[in-house]
């Protein structure tokens, strides 16, 4: 799968601007805040209908402008696909594939996979468990559109079931006959969610391990473990017995939605003990896990957006990913740095084609 090329109409800090690319390895550089990571976080929003660093549409449309249209022109298994992503302020987002638009963006999810590799990608670490949960749901979602259908319909009974809670406590009244029905919902939904998660971990964090080694020489010894309460009991059984404190909180306290990933470096939390160097080899060990998986699972190699890159990294472990990425099993490859002299004496040590695209010249 290939993006040929990309147009930018109103999107972020771009007025109008078009895009050639090379089959293998695309350069964005250029001094910061001329829009480096706004061109890869526009090729997420064709390939996700959402983007990767602000989820707010109407903030991604430019200053004084009323809508924003990012257009892409696909090459996958030697068919032309034309995605465009647009929003109008004050109407629904729309997705177009050769001209019909989705019904569901969910419909969309998978179609062209994607791997960024970030610095927001900290936040993996530094926040709260729903953004490991949402990593996680987002790998398998990409080449599994039952599972993603199974989360949205465990979060829709998860909110109802909250709704009622508090209906609950603010008329002084209780039904457990009507709890009930949310409660074995939960349990069905829920229970295909955990095994998912389980499954799809055994599988990766193996790959996750190697990948780590790779780019640390296998100097330091890492571990990513699922923590679920549902890996000892039914969650039948847990909303049974947290039913007094769902009453009280007026929220369901316990489920898959409260699941979480434990990131360690030589036993130790990274968060706490790892330095900046070594959380963002782990971060790129994760991401290329990702790639490995998806690619596996859709028999597509995802287009891979590395945003930069060699931020908070020493040239030895820039180098290793590097080699990495230098073999035939990646697909199309894109970069941004503010140096162009670097960036282009890293990719020439490759034996893929190139293309430096100089934002400060466009």
């Amino acid at each position: 799968m290939i993006l040929k090329s990309l147009s930018l109409i109103n999107y972020k800090n771009f007025e109008s601007i078009n895009f050639q690319f090379d089959n293998k390895i695309n350069c964005l550089v250029g001094n910061n805040g001329v829009g480096k990571t706004n061109v890869l976080d526009a090729i997420y929003h064709l390939s996700f209908g959402k983007s990767y660093f602000n989820p707010i549409t109407s903030q991604n449309i430019r200053h004084n402008s009323d809508f924003f249209v990012v257009d892409g022109q696909y090459e996958k298994n030697d068919r032309e696909e034309k995605v465009i992503v647009s929003a109008k302020k004050g109407q629904k987002k729309v997705i177009k594939r050769n001209g019909k638009i989705y019904e569901t963006f969910s419909e969309h999810i998978g179609f062209l996979p994607l791997v960024i590799i970030s610095p927001a990608d900290r936040d993996l670490i530094t926040e709260g468990s729903d953004m490991r949960r949402k990593f996680v749901d987002g790998v398998i979602s990409q080449s599994d559109s039952n599972y993603l259908s199974t989360l949205l319909k465990y979060s829709k009974v998860v909110s109802q079931r909250n709704a009622l809670l508090k209906f609950f406590a603010v008329n002084t009244t209780f039904d457990e006959t009507q709890l009930d029905v949310y409660n074995q919902q939960l349990y069905e939904y829920g229970s295909i969610i955990h095994k998912k998660r389980a499954d799809f971990l055994n599988t990766f964090i193996p790959i996750f391990i190697e990948k780590y080694r790779s780019i640390s020489s296998g100097e330091e010894t890492v571990a990513l473990t699922y923590q679920s309460k549902l890996t000892e009991t039914d969650l039948l059984t847990l909303l049974a017995q947290n039913l007094t404190r769902d009453r009280m909180l007026q929220y369901t306290s316990v489920g898959v939605h409260k699941d979480d990933l434990s990131f360690e470096i030589e036993n130790y939390p990274i968060k706490k003990f790892g330095s900046q160097g070594q959380q963002k080899s782990f971060l790129i060990a994760l991401k290329l896990a990702q790639f490995d998986f998806i690619k596996e699972e859709s028999g597509v190699p995802p287009i891979l957006l590395l945003d930069d890159i060699f931020d908070k990294l020493d040239e030895k472990r820039v180098e290793h990913i590097i080699k990495l990425v230098d073999n035939q099993s990646f697909g199309q490859l894109f970069i941004s740095d503010t140096h162009a002299d670097r960036t282009e004496e890293v990719v020439k040590k490759t034996s893929q084609s190139y293309k430096i695209i100089k934002l400060n010249q466009l």
